[in-house]
């Protein structure tokens, strides 16, 4: 007798304990389907021995025990306790929730987690790129003219020799990839570029940034946009002309922005070109009398420009990216 009512104990005390499960194994919560893995029948009130025996109520039919986290869906009519309708609290039980995807994994510890999937959901692949490295490496200085005796008799020349060779093996390195990567020619690169001085000169005059945008850089848009609106402060309009052909253009430096070691094919190319031409300017005011410059004089302007261009992005083109001041 006595063994008998120990035995009913005991069932009735397993009945409201949590089974023990491997790490490796999780519960997925759904109708039964034929599967490779091992699959059974527990109660329902599986994971609440103290709290309310209604935590997963209605809608559950069963779960299966798999080796891996499978997702299936089912619908739960209360959560938390039975009474949340009544005091507001929680979830509401009025009616019942459908949930996407619901998953218990045992690792040593419970965890619950519920995803809710967007219907006609799609895998999506975003591919980031560089537009600009937003800076000049190394910009050009000038540098200060040695004598030849010093150069070649004393120790700081034949460190300033090794310097200045150092320098310009850098770029002959870039026009070298850029003459791999792109067919680089010298003489369609100084009409190419002339061509954009005066275009962006031109549309500095009008305050065009739309189109500016596009021949320039973000940083130096940014820069450029700042400028024009203090000049807007100062003056309501100007006149700028070009005198060709421009007096000179010569290249000072070229340098390459490498952005994977492994592959040089991914890189920038700065290009820095002083270009001395003849300009003519003028300046109005809102009622547009002239407040400065003489668009009758031609006035000899030195400038140095850096452009850059994408060695990896299709159909890429040479655009400003700085204006140094020396």
């Amino acid at each position: 007798m006595a063994l008998s009512r120990f035995y009913a104990i005991r069932r009735f005390q397993r009945s409201f304990q949590t089974p023990h499960l491997p790490s490796e194994y999780s519960i997925s919560f759904g109708s039964f389907h034929k599967t490779d893995a091992i699959y059974s029948h527990f109660p329902c009130n599986l994971f609440t021995p103290r709290s309310s025996s209604h935590f997963l109520s209605s809608g559950l039919e069963g779960f299966v025990l798999r080796r891996s986290i499978v997702s299936c869906s089912c619908t739960i009519s209360s959560i938390l306790r039975p009474d949340a309708a009544r005091d507001g609290s929680g979830f509401t039980s009025r009616s019942s929730t459908k949930v996407a995807e619901f998953t218990i994994c045992f690792s040593g510890s419970r965890s619950m987690s519920i995803v809710k999937a967007p219907a006609g959901a799609r895998q999506v692949s975003l591919k980031v790129t560089m537009l600009s490295p937003g800076f000049v490496y190394e910009p050009y200085t000038p540098r200060e003219p040695i004598s030849f005796w010093r150069r070649w008799f004393t120790r700081s020349g034949w460190r300033r020799t090794k310097e200045d060779l150092i320098m310009e093996m850098k770029s002959a390195y870039a026009i070298n990839r850029l003459r791999k990567v792109a067919g680089y020619s010298k003489k369609l690169f100084y009409q190419h570029t002339l061509r954009l001085y005066k275009e962006i000169n031109t549309l500095l005059a009008k305050g065009d940034t739309s189109s500016l945008r596009k021949v320039v850089t973000e940083k130096m848009y940014s820069t450029l946009k700042n400028e024009l609106k203090r000049r807007e402060s100062m003056w309501s309009s100007v006149h700028w002309e070009l005198v060709e052909p421009v007096v000179s253009v010569r290249t000072l430096r070229a340098r390459m922005i490498a952005l994977d070691k492994n592959d040089l094919d991914k890189a920038f190319i700065q290009m820095t070109l002083e270009i001395t031409a003849k300009q003519r300017f003028e300046a109005y005011n809102a009622k547009g009398a002239v407040v400065s410059g003489d668009k009758t004089k031609e006035v000899l302007v030195r400038d140095i420009w850096v452009f850059e261009r994408s060695l990896f992005h299709p159909r890429a083109d040479w655009r400003l990216c700085a204006r140094l001041s020396v």
